[in-house]
């Protein structure tokens, strides 16, 4: 399985020894182009290119809580999440939940450079192959063309002007190419040569098939508003591929549920015991600042707005625009040894897989006492709340926990990076955008009816649900207008925590209103961050290009605008 084989591309190094007037043997440790110009060697370079999915192994470049996956800390810049801990850790992070967005951010230059190691890894791949003349590696190239295609996908989603490395550009190391405009044409073309070229079906978990490479390519074409090209591609993903909606929203974050027919593409993490090498490490911070088993470190605090979305009306739907008009009754300024009530109102029963809450079990480890198991207690940091979907289940804390060096965690959590409830939710917001609201009902609705039938966290007698949990599906979508805003507010309650909300907001052209408007209304929750937050403005809808990238570039590198 790929996950136990990640810890190879540690040995690798690089593919190509280099060759010159003192010596014709490959230096110790280095595997020369005879050594890798076979199965074994494709093989290898694959693993390696596989490792750079999980962004910890690339000799902690930049920053390695930037580096994972799941982009928590550009949630930490929505309306989903805070930071979590203290100002004054990671400040740099703190810059970012701020928007003083610097172009020396070693997040952001994390981010940057993993992905083009991920870039690079593939296209040693797509170069190997090409010198060999002998064989059959038409498998290994369409997984290679693949990954290159979501690294460079992740690239154009966040940066918008990255620059194109190409095999060519990596086999005469001409790395200094220029950012001439968008790569979506470059991004299409790996996805659908993967399509062409992928089976329908993998004997190893972790691996892509076709299925799942028309999945990304539906999301490369909402991404350039080709809505009828993209619901082609996800309906024919919906109705003749393999996946389906897990009974159980929660087995989506869970051991049990991993690989599952929900899971489209998932970073395949493992928990060793001990020092964890194949655990989520960028994940590290993201624990209770203490909790039921003294994890670290209290960052990546659900927002009070998340909270909100949750409440629902008397008929079981969500309050799309009074939503944030009270709040969900949290625990702000509450002694642990205080009386609590939790919230009475009617609410998404998806809420409490989400999000920690005090006076609610907290994923099997008993009810959450509140500010005990938070970081600061200081009202004014960063709230009451604790992720949940990251943090293990109870009854399986053997299978999942993973350690690190001075005892931090390293789950062993998949991450899913795109999930069938996903492909759903994309599929009707290009069925709203092609006038289809019918279908786009449909596909919201089969969402909300997972969470509306599926087993609700219990009370701590287990005698009963925890809240007073209502969720219904719609009865219709009048007109678009209201279907695009009822497809928009599902994403959030359905993959809220999950790295996607700043670039939702960001294609959809609302970033700016949505969260300046988030500031002043979270201003009751954290009194003082209005005043700590600058005016989001509409040229941070992309990240800069860093200053690093730029200068190592000789400045064939341009910044983009704003900063």
């Amino acid at each position: 399985m790929i996950k136990r084989i990640f810890i190879i591309a540690i040995l690798i190094g690089t593919a190509f020894a280099c060759k010159d007037d003192f010596t014709e043997q490959s230096p110790i440790g280095v595997l020369s182009d005879e050594a890798t110009a076979n199965e074994t060697g494709v093989n290898l370079l694959l693993t390696g290119a596989y490792s750079a999915l999980d962004g910890v192994r690339l000799n902690q470049l930049g920053n390695g809580f930037a580096i994972a996956p799941d982009n928590w800390w550009a949630d930490a810049m929505s309306d989903d999440a805070h930071k979590g801990s203290t100002d004054g850790d990671q400040v740099e992070l703190f810059q970012l939940e701020t928007y003083d967005i610097q172009t020396s951010n070693p997040y952001i230059l994390g981010k940057w450079m993993s992905l083009y190691a991920g870039v690079n890894r593939a296209n040693a791949v797509i170069s190997l192959i090409s010198t060999i003349e002998e064989g059959d590696f038409s498998a290994q190239l369409a997984e290679a063309r693949f990954l290159r295609g979501y690294f460079n996908f992740e690239l154009q989603k966040m940066f918008g002007n990255p620059a194109y490395i190409s095999e060519e550009n990596y086999a005469n190391v001409e790395f200094n190419q220029p950012n001439t405009g968008d790569i979506w044409a470059e991004v299409g073309a790996d996805f659908q040569y993967a399509i062409d070229n992928l089976p329908d079906a993998q004997s190893e978990a972790g691996r892509p098939t076709s299925w799942t490479a028309k999945a990304f390519m539906g999301k490369t074409q909402l991404y350039q508003s080709n809505w009828a090209a993209a619901l082609t591609m996800f309906q024919d993903v919906i109705n003749n591929g393999p996946y389906s909606l897990n009974a159980e929203f929660v087995d989506n974050f869970n051991a049990a549920g991993e690989n599952s027919a929900e899971s489209v593409f998932a970073v395949q993490y493992a928990a060793d015991g001990g020092q964890s090498l194949n655990g989520n490490q960028g994940g590290t911070l993201n624990f209770p600042g203490g909790g039921p088993i003294n994890t670290c470190c209290g960052f990546f605090q659900p927002s009070q707005d998340l909270v909100n979305t949750f409440q629902t009306d008397g008929s079981g739907l969500p309050l799309l625009d009074t939503y944030n008009q009270s709040d969900v009754t949290n625990d702000q300024l509450v002694a642990t040894d205080d009386p609590f009530t939790p919230h009475t109102g009617p609410l998404d029963p998806r809420l409490d897989y989400t999000v920690g809450r005090r006076g609610i079990d907290y994923n099997g480890f008993g009810v959450m006492v509140g500010q005990e198991w938070i970081r600061s207690t200081d009202a004014d940091i960063s709230g009451p709340y604790l992720a949940a979907k990251n943090m293990y289940q109870a009854d399986e804390l053997d299978a999942s926990q993973g350690l690190g060096a001075w005892g931090q965690q390293h789950s062993g959590l998949n991450y899913n990076i795109m999930r069938y409830a996903d492909v759903l939710l994309m599929a009707a917001e290009a069925a709203v955008e092609t006038g289809d609201l019918p279908t786009a009902l449909d596909y919201v609705n089969q969402v909300r009816n997972r969470a509306k039938n599926m087993t609700y966290v219990m009370n701590e007698a287990g005698d009963a649900p925890a809240a007073n949990y209502a969720v219904e599906p719609y009865g219709s979508f009048p007109d678009a207008a209201f279907a695009r805003q009822a497809v928009r507010f599902e994403r959030r309650l359905e993959l809220g925590m999950e790295g996607h909300r700043l670039f939702d907001l960001r294609r959809w052209g609302v970033s700016a209103d949505v969260l300046n408007t988030y500031v002043v209304n979270e201003t009751r929750t954290i009194a003082t961050l209005d005043s700590k937050v600058r005016t989001y403005q509409s040229f941070m809808d992309l990240f800069p290009i860093p200053i690093t990238a730029i200068d190592l570039s000789g400045n064939v590198l341009t910044q983009n605008p704003g900063y």
